[in-house]
């Protein structure tokens, strides 16, 4: 019998060694509370365990249970009990079951404390051997309790590393913003009437945490407005995190969002997602209206929990993250074919801005091309380059389908093509890309030089209108609708002359 305790003894004191030495290493939150509760069932001998990593209020991060009844109380419950409050203040509670209404005779419970902060709880109920049931011993005790305090520095590890690798993407995106020369004002600019009103409900809803979908045109502003949104915002300090969900392939989407696991696929290291990065700040996601119908339940299930579950992992994830959403496309004519779900579009719609078009604010257009001027004449080291008043009017007889972007877009061209101290018409034509054998006339506007170019683009790309629109900078729903105006203006064109033609001919019949 003696032996066999020695045995029991040596035993354990490995397990203990093992452990701390596969803690040593870097560890997911969910492997270090699966560990201790699958070390501490077999070690102990007991018919079931349960253990639960907590956050400082008590929150469940990670539940692991090995024979633990599905209806034994849910983790939050079972880890505010009243009767645990010695284990929580640092102690090993000794427990009948019934007294938890769990369907055992014996329980212990651990506290997984480090630096006086609870960590977490871990449990081990009805000890078995082979003569029958046995109470738990102090030898048992005192090893549930190892086990615990090995466990809640290795839990503490964890989160520190997430956290840190949580602020390098946070840091790595914000880099990318920067690099990229956004600014929160770049294409707000305005005086018109439309503009105005869209300013001032901006600043209205940007101090109230309610899920906001921006609607407009490829072009209008939109991430402008939700970087607005965001800066005038509680969560400004936080960080803002945009994802294009139409530019990311549907497989990886998922990912990108919600995270993954390590090991889902060889070679797959684990990454937290958008939703985890958006923490304490704002996740804006642009084109909302491309998702998936999978990716639209698991997006609704999000944003009615506020919890994300990586892709291959087990672990829910609570996110704290203000949502605003944009699109270009027709959701309620979508919701009409069921290719939008009605559930999603109301948790996202709860206030709606609408983004004027361009042409709809022709008045901005002298503001927006100077501002542009300026700031990519600074940018590239012009000097003050001015804006001719032909250059001027040229621009305002533009319909501008791509919006502020393709205004931006021609005034940089413009502003790194021109070789005086102004922008005059002809540095506005070459920005457009179009070769011209040649001189234009004055009769010829910007959107004659912009078909010409569309059409040029086109015919490279053998008429595929998705390269020719990446290519062009545009979306496909803004290339076909420049080509379906400008063939409905050429049947037009072509239907005057047959009049003409006709009418001339029935005179001349007449005359004779």
């Amino acid at each position: 019998m003696a032996s066999t305790r020695e045995g029991w003894r040596r035993a354990r004191l490995e397990t203990l060694l093992d452990l701390s030495l596969a803690l040593a290493g870097p560890r997911r939150e969910a492997e270090v509370v699966e560990e201790l509760v699958q070390r501490a069932v077999g070690l102990l001998d007991a018919r079931a365990g349960i253990a639960i990593s907590l956050l400082r209020h008590l929150e469940p991060v990670v539940v692991v249970g090995v024979g633990w009844p599905a209806d034994g109380g849910n983790a939050a419950w079972l880890a505010a009990a009243p009767r645990l409050a010695p284990a929580r203040a640092g102690g090993v509670v000794r427990i009948a079951g019934t007294d938890l209404n769990l369907p055992f005779a014996e329980v212990l419970f651990a506290p997984c404390v480090w630096r006086e902060e609870l960590m977490g709880l871990v449990a081990v109920a009805d000890k078995e051997t082979r003569a029958g049931r046995a109470p738990f011993d102090e030898e048992d005790v005192t090893f549930l309790r190892s086990l615990a305090l090995l466990a809640a520095p290795a839990i503490a590890s964890c989160r520190a590393l997430e956290e840190e690798q949580r602020q390098r993407l946070v840091l790595e995106e914000e880099n990318r913003v920067l690099r990229a020369g956004a600014s929160e004002e770049s294409g707000l600019i305005g005086q018109s009437l439309a503009m105005r009103q869209l300013l001032e409900l901006t600043r209205r809803v940007a101090p109230l945490d309610v899920t906001v979908l921006l609607r407009g045109e490829s072009g209008t502003g939109k991430e402008r407005v939700a970087r607005l949104l965001h800066s005038l915002s509680p969560r400004q300090r936080g960080p803002f995190v945009p994802l294009n969900c139409a530019a990311v392939p549907e497989t990886l989407l998922e990912a990108e969002l919600f995270g993954i696991e390590r090991g889902v696929a060889t070679g797959v290291e684990a990454r937290i997602g958008k939703f985890e990065l958006a923490n304490g700040g704002t996740l804006f996601l642009d084109e909302v209206g491309d998702l998936t119908a999978p990716l639209q339940a698991k997006l609704l299930r999000v944003v009615q929990e506020r919890e994300v579950e990586r892709v291959g992992g087990r672990q829910r994830v609570r996110v704290d993250a203000r949502l605003v959403t944009a699109t270009n496309r027709d959701l309620e004519a979508m919701m009409a074919v069921g290719t939008f779900r009605d559930d999603l579009y109301y948790r996202l719609r709860v206030v709606e801005l609408v983004l004027p078009p361009l042409r709809d604010r022709r008045e901005d257009i002298p503001l927006l091309a100077r501002h542009f001027v300026r700031l990519h004449a600074r940018r590239l080291g012009r000097g003050d380059l001015a804006l001719s008043r032909a250059a001027l009017e040229l621009l305002l007889q533009h319909d501008f389908p791509g919006n502020v972007r393709e205004l931006e877009n021609v005034l940089e061209a413009a502003v790194a093509l021109t070789s005086g101290s102004r922008i005059e018409v002809d540095d506005i034509r070459l920005a457009t890309g179009v070769r011209q054998t040649v001189r234009p006339t004055s009769e010829d506007t910007l959107d004659d030089a912009v078909r010409s170019h569309v059409l040029a683009v086109l015919e490279r790309c053998r008429g595929n209108r998705a390269f020719a629109a990446r290519s062009l900078g545009i979306d496909r729903s803004t290339l076909y609708r420049m080509l379906v105006r400008w063939n409905a203006t050429s049947d037009a064109q072509r239907n005057t002359t047959q009049e003409r033609r006709y009418s001339g001919a029935r005179n001349g019949r007449g005359a004779s």
